[in-house]
């Protein structure tokens, strides 16, 4: 169904505003209060569309799109503030002392077997790693030795100089529950139907190809996966790549270059960001998930054109993701296509966190809106998440599939996809769709939903300050201190739960947090346990700092979803 928005964003809400942050990029709401982000019906809907339309704005949403996010109290942004300033303060004290031989710990210098080489750590660029990083760098890079499934298995290291170097005991903690791999269907597992395809596959063609596409690359079976996902996202034509970061990277500057013009959320991940300035156009920013801010650059770029010259941009290109990986956010796509066919811009959505995660079949952002994947003229999205594999993909016209082919750096230059890989993300991908001749796949998309509702909600009724999306898998819990990085990281494994905890320079310097990552994999039973240590470790930690907990009607089954709001 296509739906018809052209209107929507230029309709503007009493407030003056309808998306998540205000104009200047600040988190609404007083200190210490949430805001949520219910889009409701408007008394403009006919009474069919009220049944089954949320509308916003003028837009058609099929759904009610809720997002919170609670700003942070005043007293631990303070706090925060302060934490960085004390850690700064002694490195800079400590760097001083040692210039003098007053200081006999050297643990954040450089080793004397480094003296001879470049400095590493020395400079002032490094103050950061050397005196705040290195203190909790045992929360990354833990080395797992198991599938990494709804449990996983890790080598015990320690350290005994401070972070700098570690030392494995030769111990396996077994069984420490995953919550933070991007397994959000729970295709990454060593038995099953995809691993048996993937294991005969290696047999048939062996691992490696050692050739491009375009010269003895390119195998029967990559031509195979091409057309299934073209049909899977319901577009002409896709071209699949080996590496997900690569296919951002090195196709957007494919599609545009100087005199080209890029639209670029601020919230865009790595490999976005290295695309857009590698292709030598120029490139603004607009506020995260904010229509304000994108329409405003839209009307500048077509009054204004390029500098100087004021000749009209070749190409205006609005880049976005699906699901924003560090906030659990999704992207306000319904709008964002009406500015697109308002202004006679090209789109480009990057569905990697998106795609199997989202929609009643699993086939994104696109699909949980309801949309016409015909309105995104370029569909990226990753193999590496809900598939259980490696690569990613563009999906559009044949006429843009055929043109990636000749002018991709990475079509050209790459060395082809992996068979066995190739086959894990086709047979998982039929799993999906049912062509597998089960319902396995539905099942797994139906249960991910339910585990994300009922883990988001319960984090919301112990008083955790959670971003987001009701309907994201991925779950950012806020911990803002810098000393309760490492503390929760530590005090989780040490219950045998395995998380992602992410800092600054990733994050804003006050908004450290942990990021969860919910999959059909996990039971409700390893969900309460996850929650259990959690709730244990929140109280341990005072990590509570909301002021807003939501009280489960008790009466409804888990995968519920209504509330009573009651404020502390």
């Amino acid at each position: 169904m296509v739906l018809n928005m052209t209107e929507g964003p230029v309709k503007k809400p009493v407030n003056g505003n309808g998306c998540c942050r205000t104009s200047n990029g600040v988190k609404p709401g007083m200190n210490g209060c949430v805001k949520n982000h219910l889009y409701q019906q408007h008394s403009y809907c006919s009474s069919d569309e009220k049944s089954s339309h949320i509308c916003h704005n003028g837009g058609i949403y099929k759904r009610p799109f809720k997002e919170s996010f609670e700003e942070t109290p005043m007293l631990v942004a303070v706090l925060t503030y302060m934490g960085y300033g004390i850690l700064t303060l002694f490195g800079y004290l400590r760097d001083f002392l040692r210039e003098w031989k007053i200081e006999k710990c050297h643990n954040a210098t450089e080793r004397e077997e480094q003296k001879d080489f470049v400095p590493l750590y020395q400079d002032f660029e490094n103050f950061y790693t050397r005196n705040l990083y290195m203190r909790i760098r045992d929360s990354w890079n833990r080395p797992i030795c198991s599938v990494p499934g709804a449990k996983f298995d890790i080598l015990e290291r320690v350290s005994y100089d401070y972070n700098w170097t570690f030392k494995y005991t030769g111990r396996i903690v077994n069984d420490v529950i995953n919550m933070g791999s991007y397994n959000y269907l729970g295709f990454a597992e060593n038995s099953g139907v995809c691993a048996d395809a993937a294991a005969e596959m290696t047999l048939k063609y062996g691992v490696g190809v050692c050739s491009t596409r375009r010269e003895i690359g390119n195998l029967d079976k990559h031509e195979e996966l091409e057309k299934l996902v073209a049909k899977f996202l319901g577009v002409e034509a896709s071209m699949a790549f080996g590496m997900g970061f690569a296919t951002n990277s090195m196709n957007i500057p494919a599609l545009v270059g100087k005199g080209c013009l890029i639209l670029s959320d601020e919230l865009n991940h790595a490999s976005l960001v290295l695309g857009a300035r590698l292709s030598g156009a120029t490139i603004r920013v607009f506020k995260h998930n904010n229509m304000q801010s994108l329409e405003k650059l839209l009307k500048d770029a077509i009054v204004h054109g390029q500098p100087r010259t004021h000749r009209p941009w070749k190409k205006i290109l609005i880049l976005v993701e699906g699901i924003y990986s560090m906030e659990g956010s999704i992207v306000h796509l319904p709008d964002i296509i009406a500015l697109k066919k308002k202004y006679k811009a090209y789109l480009y959505l990057d569905e990697a966190h998106s795609i199997g995660a989202l929609g009643p079949t699993g086939r994104g952002v696109v699909e949980y809106f309801g949309l016409d994947p015909r309105d995104v003229d370029i569909m990226m999205g990753t193999f590496t998440k809900s598939f259980g594999a490696a690569g990613g993909y563009i999906g559009g016209t044949k006429e843009l599939v055929d043109y990636l082919r000749t002018h991709s750096h990475s079509a050209v230059y790459a060395t082809s996809m992996s068979p066995p890989v190739v086959e894990q993300i086709i047979t998982s991908m039929k799993c999906i769709m049912g062509e597998d001749g089960t319902t396995l796949g539905q099942e797994r998309v139906q249960q991910l939903a339910e585990n994300t509702r009922y883990f988001r909600r319960k984090l919301q009724e112990m008083g955790f300050i959670i971003y987001g999306n009701d309907d994201s898998p991925v779950v950012p819990m806020m911990l803002y201190m810098p000393a309760k990085i490492g503390a929760f990281g530590r005090e989780m494994l040490k219950r045998n739960i395995g998380v992602v905890v992410v800092g600054f320079p990733a994050t804003p310097i006050i908004e450290s947090r942990a990021r969860f990552c919910v999959s059909a994999a996990h039971t409700k039973e390893m969900l309460d346990t996850a929650l259990n240590v959690i709730n244990e470790v929140g109280d341990l930690l005072q990590l509570k700092y909301s002021r807003h907990r939501l009280v489960p009607l008790l009466d409804r089954p888990f995968d519920e979803t209504t509330y009573e709001e009651n404020e502390d």
